[in-house]
């Protein structure tokens, strides 16, 4: 299927005045409307550049750097990417997923920062405890974890990536501990401990009045409507999913630029905006083991309000990080345990030639190319938000991808 030019934005432009009518969005959630609204427009200034070859000359708007624009990731992505890439290690890494169960995701939704910090922390404690335990690993571990909000089709969605080297540190320091080949930590384990720490800590934040409720969810305020919501939880089956290891530091690097600043969906994925509504395409994964190829890959129409709703979903509480780092991964620690490991694994790794850098991974160009000649542009002139540039030849190139 053709890759669509379709865009959030201009999604946002056409209908996002009649949502704002209709619609009583929070604070922050118009906030990101407006700010993907106006990225790269002359709303938020921008510079013009040149070519030194051909003279070709090109207005480029600058970018809003919201953390929820699909367009302004990639950049960022590629930062976090390259400071991360000092961190891996030689070893085989793993890849872990828990996800709140519905009754809670709903409690979540209300109460975005404190129960997703209690994701994020809960997930953290049940790996690092049960690495801890001598029946298992035994050893100190690190790990880097990532907060998504959505399933495919945008629904809510909460749950935490998490990516982890196989093994650690003894609790002396003095050894590097591996992993059985192939398997980190028992799945069925790490999934009652997550259940019972994850629901004790919960009723603990209502019990300190944490936790606000509102619409369907107001009787929840009172202890004992709460505890009996809480109650079929203790019970049930908690997702927790472990993948098979990477193949490799390359492979880890092509997983976390996938995952660490992806937003709720990507305009890769919009398909049309017409009288029917918005479409774009999504993964049936319940779909996806009887499916055959890829038939699992689906299309979605939804009315605009209905789209824009669902993205709005996922806007984050101001400040709040969606990228974690824990155990010998921690900020403090992170580069003294680092080099600490490496020490320890070098006598274990046979000289071999070394291997060339991966090409995502490569430095940047100096600038971007000129598209008639592919010279190196220069900047000539910057003009501030609300402003227009002044020097505006009769052929001149607008940048907004």
């Amino acid at each position: 299927m053709a890759r669509s030019s379709l865009e959030v934005a201009d999604i946002l432009n056409r209908h996002g005045d009649a949502f704002l009518a209709r619609h009583r969005p929070s604070h922050g959630q118009m906030k990101v409307m407006a700010a993907i609204r106006a990225c790269r427009t002359a709303a938020l200034g921008g510079h013009v550049v040149r070519c030194e070859g051909c003279d070709h000359v090109a207005i480029a708007s600058n970018s809003c750097r919201n953390r929820h624009c699909p367009k302004c990731q990639g950049q960022t992505a590629r930062a976090w990417l390259e400071r991360r890439q000092a961190d891996l290690l030689p070893v085989p890494y793993y890849h872990v997923v828990f996800t709140l169960p519905a009754p809670v995701a709903a409690v979540a939704f209300q109460n975005k920062a404190a129960v997703y910090d209690l994701l994020f922390r809960t997930a953290a404690d049940t790996l690092l405890t049960i690495a801890a335990d001598p029946k298992h690993l035994g050893a100190k571990i690190g790990l880097t974890a990532v907060l998504h909000t959505w399933g495919s089709a945008m629904t809510h969605h909460p749950h935490v990536h998490i990516v982890v080297p196989g093994g650690g540190l003894s609790s002396d320091g003095s050894r590097w501990i591996a992993c059985r080949p192939g398997f980190f930590l028992p799945v069925r384990v790490l999934s009652r401990l997550f259940r019972r720490l994850f629901l004790t800590r919960l009723a603990e934040a209502h019990r300190v009045g944490r936790l606000g409720f509102h619409g369907e969810l107001a009787p929840l305020a009172e202890a004992g409507a709460f505890a009996a919501h809480l109650a079929p939880l203790r019970r049930a089956e908690w997702i927790v999913y472990a993948k098979r290891p990477f193949a490799g530091p390359e492979a880890v690097l092509a997983y976390l630029s996938r995952y660490t600043h992806r937003v709720a969906i990507a305009n890769s994925r919009l398909i049309a905006m017409d009288e029917r509504g918005v479409t774009f395409r999504w993964k049936d994964y319940r779909a996806r083991d009887g499916a055959k190829g890829r038939e699992w890959i689906k299309t979605m129409t939804l009315a605009p309000d209905e789209f824009i709703r669902r993205f709005l979903l996922h806007v984050l509480p101001d400040g709040f990080h969606r990228i974690r780092h824990y155990g010998l991964f921690a900020s403090g620690t992170r580069a003294a345990n680092i080099t600490r490991i490496r020490s320890l694994l070098a006598p274990m790794q046979a000289p071999c030639a070394a291997k060339p850098e991966p090409a995502a991974m490569t430095d940047p160009p100096a600038g971007p190319a000129c598209p008639c000649c592919g010279g190196r542009l220069v900047v000539i002139e910057r003009f501030r938000r609300g402003e227009v540039p002044k020097l505006r030849p009769s052929a001149v190139r607008i940048n907004t991808s």
